[in-house]
């Protein structure tokens, strides 16, 4: 007997007419769909006459279910998975059914559609060459302050999710660690009634929360763009700044100079210099 197919099937973050009809295919035809909240994908599936069983797979039965739902692949029948809304996986449920999947050889194909991190991205008005998508912050504000402490110079544009009761309290953390002038963009309701899109500086962001010219309603995704020395230090030849500065001055000062304008380490600079051929009678940085 031949393997049915894992479908991870991306559904609508809002509105249902972003459901792909390549989706709509699959759901109707395959045997099974393994939901995160079989009531709120029922309602889908009812507005598009979709009659497929279903099984729930949330995060609290997702060890135990996926088990099951292997042994119905390798017994032929074909299962689509879902979340609640967006791409499954990006902050759901999934990764145990999926790393099972492949443990087991069980043929598995992505249905690619709707996603909050690449939607709120589109529109961000930030740079999106490179991204990291952080998902949700910890809860707690000494956790969360300490994340955004390590993120702080992340070059890339950073994504997050956030719950409506925190995105205040997030916001202004972001403001006082990142600092307030740091262009971000609020992304709430995508793609829903009421979508309100506005890129801004966190300092700003955090204000019109305040103020509730951004109202504390709805789905938040939070883009941040990246710390811009460490952006500006991606484009810098250390290599050829190096070679350039050790004829000038002591191979000491060199680094110090390098080290001011990327984000490369002052002992790793001194060996590089050494290795293209610096001078060897200055004493090594601490």
């Amino acid at each position: 007997m031949t393997d049915g197919i894992l479908y991870v099937v991306a559904t609508p973050i809002g509105n249902r007419d972003d459901l792909s009809p390549r989706a709509l295919a699959v759901l109707a035809e395959v045997q099974i769909i393994a939901s995160e909240d079989t009531r709120h994908t029922g309602r889908l599936l009812s507005h598009f006459a979709i009659k497929t069983q279903q099984l729930a797979l949330h995060e609290h039965n997702e060890a135990e279910v996926s088990e099951r739902i292997i042994q119905l692949l390798t017994d032929g029948k074909s299962v689509a998975l879902v979340s609640d809304a967006g791409t499954p996986l990006i902050s759901d449920p999934g990764f145990r059914l999926l790393r099972l999947a492949h443990q087991q050889g069980v043929p598995v194909s992505p249905i690619p559609g709707p996603s909050a991190v690449t939607a709120a991205l589109s529109v961000a008005g930030v740079p999106t060459d490179k991204f990291c998508f952080e998902g949700f912050l910890p809860a707690k504000s000494a956790a969360r302050r300490a994340r955004l402490g390590e993120l702080v110079d992340e070059p890339r544009t950073l994504v997050f999710y956030e719950a409506v009761h925190r995105v205040k309290s997030m916001l202004n953390d972001c403001a006082d660690i990142f600092g307030a002038d740091r262009k971000a963009f609020s992304g709430r309701e995508l793609s829903k009634l009421h979508e309100q899109c506005v890129h801004a500086t966190l300092g700003e962001l955090a204000a019109m929360l305040d103020s509730a010219a951004i109202p504390a309603k709805g789905e938040f995704v939070i883009v941040i763009s990246g710390a811009a020395q460490a952006r500006l230090s991606a484009h810098v030849d250390i290599d050829a700044l190096l070679e350039k500065l050790a004829p000038l001055m002591p191979d000491r000062q060199a680094v110090d100079i390098v080290a001011a304008v990327s984000d490369q380490r002052r002992n790793d600079l001194y060996r590089r210099m050494l290795e293209l051929g610096g001078k060897t009678g200055d004493h090594k940085p601490s």
